[in-house]
């Protein structure tokens, strides 16, 4: 399916930029990559073969090696597509913050993500992103049931899809919340990339 291989192609660059980014491990086998993900190694070598194309990596006889991580970042924000993962939205009568603490068992995302992690926002925001698998779709429901909400064309509380790899990382990838914030249509969605970038390059 068109969808199974996009995402797939998502979580690989994902884990990518994970090592390269924050564990500052820029050599890989594509082997490992295909065993850690549980994603055929034809997949990941078309990965790898378009990352090679555009001089992100070098491919060795036996691994290959990141030369630019932004270079994939970038690539990465192009090709994930936020919208096809959301599993819910709704627009809740109250603050975001008061969104953010009645909220349970998510993996917050975009702007919550941000403040959360740098303890800072580059600007005020009005929506909560996160992500939820079954389960926490199901308890968050079974919440919000006693709140003020309504369906309406413009949410405040959008909950993502979670992917079966997002669990096994520590906390949000600051790729992911980096591709995240690019897909999000929001005009403060910027100040928060430009401040995200100036991070990342911080760390390297």
């Amino acid at each position: 399916k068109k969808e199974d291989k996009m995402k797939n192609q998502e979580k690989i660059l994902r884990e990518i930029l994970y090592s390269s980014l924050e564990k500052k491990n820029f050599s890989f086998t594509q082997s490992e990559l295909s065993k850690r993900l549980r994603i055929s190694l034809s997949m990941v070598n078309q990965v790898i073969k378009r990352l090679s194309s555009m001089g992100a990596i070098k491919v060795n006889q036996r691994d290959f090696r990141v030369l630019d991580s932004f270079k994939i970042l970038y690539y990465f924000s192009s090709v994930r597509n936020l919208e096809k993962d959301i599993i819910f939205k709704i627009r809740i009568d109250s603050p975001v913050r008061e969104i953010e603490r009645i909220v349970p068992d998510v993996v917050f995302t975009a702007y919550t993500a941000y403040k959360l992690k740098f303890d800072d926002v580059p600007a005020d925001y009005s929506e909560v992103y996160a992500y939820a698998d079954e389960e926490g779709l199901k308890i968050l429901k079974a919440r919000l049931s006693k709140i003020r909400m309504r369906e309406t064309d413009n949410p405040n509380l959008i909950i993502l899809k979670k992917d079966n790899m997002l669990n096994s990382y520590t906390s949000l990838p600051l790729s992911q919340l980096f591709a995240d914030l690019w897909n999000l249509k929001e005009w403060y969605a910027k100040e928060f990339i430009e401040q995200l970038t100036k991070k990342i390059k911080e760390k390297d």
